[in-house]
């Protein structure tokens, strides 16, 4: 993340006719300082608007316009399936990272869900990787009886180690990304990430043939994807309710 100021500059430098800056809401607002003229096209997990990367969704304004997948808006969602998934849900844990730019909103959001839903909330910070272990450690200690895990790049890096884990403490957990699912994690719910990049891309082609970024309003997901692993739900020794196999978007077998 240190040398983003540096690879910005250099894509500036050279200069490119467009740049796609992908990853988070770091790598925008690198772009951004090194440029006001050049177009930049993002692609952000969190809510554009409230990390200060547009003025607003449909008037974007500036040179900066892109796609979110909104990974911050999915928590409260995250806490009802769960509570559908372990009736006798008692106390709810987030596992979030400061390195993850909307943190603080997944905070909220699953504390106020907790609260709504009667339930205690658990909220715990990975600092380093080499941390993991003890954030693991600290979730049974509290009797987390259930986790919600944050969206993020930094996570993401850390997804076989979180999932064996989950696993080792029989933690149900939920992720936002399919790719936690898919590599052994119980649940995941979230916008499909690639939507966001393929429109990212179409933007990138559209600013190339002449349309200008302010003209381009930030596109949102219009579908959240319900994955199930069941083999995992075994592992666990859990019963998924009829209910919400029934909404599910894909169950692994």
């Amino acid at each position: 993340m240190a040398s983003l100021p540096a690879l910005a500059a250099e894509l500036v430098q050279i200069p490119v006719a467009v740049i796609a800056a992908v990853g988070g809401s770091d790598s925008v607002r690198s772009a951004k300082a090194a440029t006001t003229t050049i177009p930049i096209v993002f692609t952000t997990g969190s809510d554009p608007v409230e990390a200060g990367i547009v003025a607003s969704l449909n008037q974007p304004g500036g040179n900066v316009t892109g796609a979110t997948f909104l990974g911050s808006l999915v928590a409260t969602k995250q806490v009802g399936l769960l509570r559908d998934l372990l009736p006798k849900l008692a106390t709810v844990g987030l596992l979030t990272s400061p390195f993850v730019p909307m943190s603080a909103l997944i905070k909220r959001e699953v504390q106020t869900a907790a609260q709504t839903s009667g339930l205690r909330a658990v909220v715990v910070d990975l600092n380093s990787e080499h941390e993991i272990d003890t954030v693991f450690s600290q979730l049974a200690e509290q009797r987390v009886d259930a986790l919600v895990i944050a969206s993020g790049v930094f996570l993401v890096r850390q997804r076989d180690r979180l999932i064996a884990l989950a696993a080792k403490h029989a933690l149900p957990s939920i992720f936002t990304d399919r790719l936690y699912a898919a590599a052994g994690g119980l649940m995941s719910y979230g916008a499909d990430n690639r939507d966001a990049y393929r429109q990212a891309g179409l933007y990138v082609a559209r600013i190339l043939r002449g349309d200008k970024p302010s003209d381009l309003p930030v596109m949102q997901p219009t579908r959240f994807k319900l994955v199930i692993n069941m083999k995992t739900v075994k592992t666990l020794g859990l019963t998924v309710p009829p209910g919400l196999l029934a909404i599910a978007d894909e169950v692994i077998e």
